[in-house]
């Protein structure tokens, strides 16, 4: 009996000691935290409330012993009531649940920057890709037009230089084939001349043909390209045929009157065979041959006889057709590689080059002098024509070109008054001459 009183003491005790550090503890969280006050009311019935759960183990114990118990707590209680109510506060977010809280919100913030920043860097990628492919199509198309304006430009240049007109067409069908991305691209002239890159087979692809006018009218051939058939025609494809055709044109015309220039600074226009200045150019190169090779070559001057006579009598265009004729007959008693010259007026001269001694120079001379024997049928007349002859022989009458020039038309007027002094009065030559027969 005195052991369980003594345990009950305990238990009391036990009891009683746990209900003052739950109100030490109530006392330093009023010191900690703020969250709502409580009544001594209530204050009260929560320590009546833990004092009868902390004494149910001791339910079975005698009713004084009880009864003792549960005036220690209502005592204690009261006590309770009769201190200053605690303040029990929210606690502080200086917590664990706050921190995981800050944390959560802040990798939230940072898996949205992230997501954005990832968007924004696939947007600027796609634009810089954009940007990119923009600014080599921008690029190739500059390289492309520089490569263009460069070939045009030495077509130019080559067109107003002494280049064959074959090459010049075939660089303008590389051009055109260049511009239009054609495979194949040619020319056909009007002459039946073709120039450029022509395919074996050309129904595959898509043929454009353009024809090259004439300034003076008609056509100078037709411009043909050849181009995939995927590739619909464009604008930029026009305008390259454009640009070959009228190129073309350039390059033939030009061409042409280049060689018409070049005919008319080296030849005679009258009687077709060279002029002074082609005379002059190959005596130089003859007499600079022969020195290099010790050679030997001859030079015939030839002086048409009373020639005014024709012109005064018969009107210059007689006259002209005159010159012709004689042109034409002296040629044919040259050799292939001798060459004659219209001096100006009625006075023409001869190269004979590669001349073993001056009978060859003499042999040759005497030629021309006698194809003026036969009369001569100009415009329905008939002229008996003459001419007096001279010659020179390198380097025996002469070392430079006015030095043959020189001896030659001194023999020449040599022989002319020989002529004039045959005769039996002055006057009887030139009535034996240019006279018409019926």
């Amino acid at each position: 009996m005195v052991d369980d009183t003594s345990d009950r003491s305990v238990t009391n005790t036990l009891s009683y000691q746990q209900l003052r550090n739950a109100s030490k503890e109530a006392q330093i969280m009023r010191g900690t935290t703020e969250r709502w006050p409580v009544s001594a009311a209530q204050m009260r019935g929560m320590a009546l409330f833990l004092a009868a759960a902390l004494c149910v183990p001791a339910a079975r114990a005698s009713g004084p012993v009880l009864l003792t118990s549960l005036r220690e707590m209502g005592a204690f209680s009261n006590a309770l009531a009769s201190e200053q109510a605690p303040v029990v506060t929210e606690p502080s977010w200086l917590n664990v649940d706050s921190l995981i809280w800050v944390v959560g919100m802040l990798l939230i913030v940072v898996l949205v920057v992230g997501i954005w920043g990832w968007t924004q860097w696939l947007k600027v990628r796609r634009q810089t890709a954009v940007l990119t492919v923009h600014a080599e199509d921008d690029a190739a198309s500059v390289r492309h037009g520089a490569q263009l304006e460069q070939r045009r430009s030495r077509i130019l240049e080559d067109i107003n230089s002494s280049r064959p007109l074959t090459e010049l067409i075939e660089q303008i069908t590389e051009l055109v084939s260049f511009s239009t991305n054609a495979a194949f691209c040619w020319c056909d002239m009007a002459d039946g001349s073709r120039a450029g890159e022509c395919p074996e087979v050309v129904e595959p692809l898509r043929i454009v043909r353009r024809d090259i006018p004439a300034s003076a009218g008609g056509s100078h051939g037709t411009l043909f390209a050849a181009i995939d058939p995927s590739i619909p025609p464009t604008p930029d494809e026009a305008a390259a045929l454009e640009t070959g055709i009228r190129l073309a044109t350039l390059s033939i015309e030009t061409r042409k009157l280049y060689k018409d220039l070049v005919y008319r600074s080296e030849f005679d226009l009258l009687t077709d065979i060279y002029n002074r200045f082609s005379f002059e150019r190959y005596l130089e190169e003859h007499i600079a041959k022969a020195r290099e090779e010790e050679s030997i070559f001859g030079l015939v001057y030839i002086d048409l006889d009373e020639f005014k006579q024709v012109n005064d009598q018969y009107g210059h265009h007689v006259g002209d057709l005159y010159l012709q004729e004689v042109s034409t007959r002296m040629k044919r008693q040259l050799r292939s590689g001798d060459m004659l010259a219209r001096l100006g007026g009625d006075e023409f001269a001869a190269l004979v080059p590669v001349t073993g001694n001056r009978a060859v120079i003499e042999e040759i001379a005497q030629r021309l002098e006698r194809s003026f024997d036969a009369p001569f049928a100009v415009e329905g007349h008939v002229l008996r024509g003459a001419a007096s002859v001279g010659l020179a022989l390198y380097p025996e009458d002469g070392s430079t070109g006015d030095s043959l020039l020189g001896a030659a038309d001194a023999a020449m007027y040599v022989s002319k008054h020989t002529k004039r002094n045959r005769a039996d009065k002055p006057g009887r030559l030139q009535a034996s001459l240019f006279k018409t027969q019926s």
